[in-house]
């Protein structure tokens, strides 16, 4: 139950920062703060409490179901890509603007 909480934490967070900060460096951390939120929140749902892998031989009554987790790996490889290219953007951005502020940059482009 506490992974359900961290990790709607986790998104709330990150929608705030979305929206409320004009820093584009800022704006990325809160896209990876969601993106983490969910990862959480697909691990948690995968989680049984008791449960073995499904690879094991025995009398077990619980297995963890694996395709979350091989979903959240995916989903990590995704996103660190996509927090790459976002950061490779802004650096370009950076070096053509001479700034990170969103308003600014709207300024510089009119």
């Amino acid at each position: 139950m506490i992974f359900y909480a961290a990790s709607l934490a986790l998104v709330a967070i990150g929608i705030y920062v979305v929206i409320s900060k004009r820093n584009l460096i800022k704006i990325i951390i809160g896209l990876d703060m969601i993106d983490t939120g969910v990862n959480l929140l697909l691990i948690s749902i995968g989680y049984v409490r008791g449960g073995t892998a499904p690879i094991e031989n025995g009398n077990y009554p619980l297995y963890v179901d694996p395709i979350p987790h091989a979903l959240v790996l995916t989903a990590i490889v995704i996103g660190v890509s996509v927090m790459a290219l976002a950061l490779s953007i802004v650096i370009g951005l950076y070096r053509h603007t001479g700034t990170l502020e969103i308003d600014e940059i709207r300024g510089l482009v009119k």
